[in-house]
């Protein structure tokens, strides 16, 4: 770690966590360790803003809702060192075993049992649930993001037997601590240039965020604040910043889900959708939630084992749409605040935004401001809220963001060229790249939604022989590469296209989604400094299909292409005008 002072400032802060408290939620401290080891990256960076954050914010602005770092204690690293070597894990962990025999070995292990003192007297406490988050060594880096690449695991803890809720506890950091060696982990790491066996993992038990409704608990809104934007819409600026929203768990945000965003600089202005059909098409219909009724069938090495995917019906059975929706009338074709009116529901957060009865906005943007003058950089940050007869707002995470600097000129004559394999006004990243040769893309005469998870199998089986090679490669594809929703683009994880230089998301009539600004995915792009262009079907700058077509194929299969050209790409990539080209040359 580097010697600056914010990383001294921040090391006293994390030596000056008191020791965990059995009475973990009665006890005056909110934020305890357990263990004497390091906390890792995302506890760390918690540590180091919870202090400022809340006693900047006490100026009487906010002084109906309450802003905290949920209570939480973390476990060290040294308890996952004493986990690893008492059990002999590691030749299992280093090992090419599928993450699911990796996972079951660890469940099989026994926790050391000096440290189940105080999780036991934790779980006789505590009868919210829980998430259970990972915290390592290598998380959250700047330019090393690992921003979901390990597990969390959420618990009801609801259970009246103690016993109960302690041996799900201890499966849960059982299973984040085998995410440590899942393949996507491992081949991430390689990635970044680390050694897997570099990382340790600490674990963050922090209470969730929400309230309960029947068998579902949920927060009202989750969130993810950026305080830049890549993609710029109307008036705003990229300095500017952006904000999704979402009802429930965050995870529909960090999967690159449907969620709702805005610029903080204008709350009421939404994104860009040509009419109501469109604005009704790509609203969040579906949320995520602890579910606190009937257990599952007993599968501790699933993350989601104790999660359940929701509707806005369910929603509204719950009351929960009243602060956060809209509604559609039909008969006059449009789309009012509130859920007064009969008419399918809109998740526009418009009565927050619109109606300011809650200055979320406001606080939003103040936070942003704090974090960037904390940390010195743009930032991204996540976080939860209760809107009951309280109003509280959960501070989740801070993480620094890159942001492209330098000059690169992208010409008139470059985008005339007729040479020009594509051109986009909505681009990420900075800087010039002349070595690709090599072109994997999606077939657009073939592509249909129901066949993205075969397409994400074809193209990992081109990436690894590409990353073997050492060959940096173009990836072009339809809807957002990285979401968890197959019927929003291509659900690949980070590793599965890790060779990848520069990244093409085009849309189609019938695959036409918005980029996904608060994403893990997303966060990823930006961080490895990935090149990223964004080209609409109805673009003045269209893809030259035909060119790329007519190129012989390396392999090819009925749905992925790839080639390796003569002649290597030019490639441009203004990222402070937003415009970037790639030509193909002669």
């Amino acid at each position: 770690m580097n010697q600056s002072p914010e990383n001294d400032s921040k090391n006293k802060i994390v030596d000056e966590i008191p020791r965990f408290d059995r009475d973990l939620f009665g006890s005056e401290e909110k934020f305890t360790r357990i263990g004497s080891g390091s906390i890792g990256g995302k506890a760390a960076g918690l540590a180091f803003i919870k202090d400022v954050l809340i006693s900047q914010l006490d100026n009487g602005r906010y002084k109906n809702i309450t802003v905290n770092v949920p209570t939480l204690t973390v476990i060290g690293t040294d308890v996952f060192d004493l986990f690893m070597q008492r059990n002999e894990l590691y030749d299992d962990a280093f090992s090419d075993m599928p993450d699911d025999r990796i996972a079951h070995a660890f469940q099989r292990a026994e926790f050391p049992a000096e440290f189940c003192g105080d999780l036991r007297g934790l779980i006789e406490k505590v009868h919210t649930p829980l998430a259970v988050r990972s915290s390592s060594l290598l998380e959250d880096a700047i330019f090393r993001p690992f921003a979901g690449v390990y597990g969390t695991k959420m618990i009801p803890n609801n259970q009246a037997d103690a016993q109960t809720r302690f041996k799900l506890l201890i499966e849960a950091i059982k299973f984040v601590y085998a995410s440590t060696f899942f393949k996507e982990a491992k081949d991430y790491i390689k990635v970044t240039g680390q050694s897997p066996q570099d990382e340790k993992m600490a674990v963050i038990i922090q209470e969730v965020v929400g309230n309960r409704y029947g068998d579902r608990f949920y927060p009202n809104i989750s969130g993810v604040a950026r305080s830049y934007n890549y993609y710029p819409f109307g008036d705003a600026q990229p300095e500017q910043g952006v904000v999704s929203l979402a009802l429930g768990l965050g995870k529909t945000i960090v999967d690159g889900g449907k969620s709702w965003t805005y610029c903080p600089a204008y709350p009421t202005v939404g994104p860009p959708y040509g009419s109501v059909s469109e604005t009704l098409k790509q609203t969040q219909t579906e949320f995520w939630a602890v579910n606190m009724g009937r257990p599952p069938a007993h599968d501790p090495i699933r993350e989601t084992e104790y999660l359940v995917e929701a509707n806005l019906g369910d929603a509204e059975y719950d009351g929960t749409l009243d602060r956060v929706a809209s509604t559609y009338v039909a008969q006059n074709d449009r789309i009012v605040i509130g859920t007064g009116s009969e008419g399918p529901r809109v998740l526009n957060f418009a009565p927050v935004l619109r109606l300011d009865d809650i200055p979320l906005n406001d606080l939003i943007d103040r936070i942003l401001q704090i974090c960037e003058e904390r940390t010195g950089k743009k930032v991204e940050v996540e976080f939860a809220m209760e809107i009951d007869s309280e109003i509280r707002f959960g501070f989740l995470q801070v993480r620094p963001m890159v942001v492209a600097e330098g000059s690169v000129s992208v010409s008139e004559t470059d985008l005339a060229a007729d040479d020009l394999l594509l051109a986009s006004n909505v681009v990420m990243g900075n800087g010039e790249i002349n070595d690709i040769r090599d072109v994997v893309y999606v077939r657009p005469e073939n592509f249909l939604a129901k066949n993205t998870r075969t397409i994400a199998s074809e193209v990992e089986n081109i990436n690894r022989r590409l990353v073997a090679g050492v060959k940096p490669y173009l990836l072009m594809g339809f809807g957002r590469w990285g979401s968890s929703d197959p019927w929003l683009g291509i659900p690949v994880n980070w590793s599965q296209i890790a060779g990848a230089k520069v990244i093409v998301e085009s849309t189609l009539e019938d695959m036409n989604v918005d980029p996904s600004q608060g994403s893990h995915f997303f966060h990823n792009i930006t961080s490895f400094q990935i090149c990223y262009f964004s080209v609409h079907h109805a673009s003045k700058y269209r893809i030259a299909w035909d060119w790329l077509n007519a190129q012989p194929a390396s392999e090819e299969t009925d749905f992925v292409r790839h080639v390796e050209l003569k002649a290597p790409l030019t490639i441009k990539v203004d990222g402070r005008n937003r415009q970037g080209v790639i030509r193909y040359g002669r």
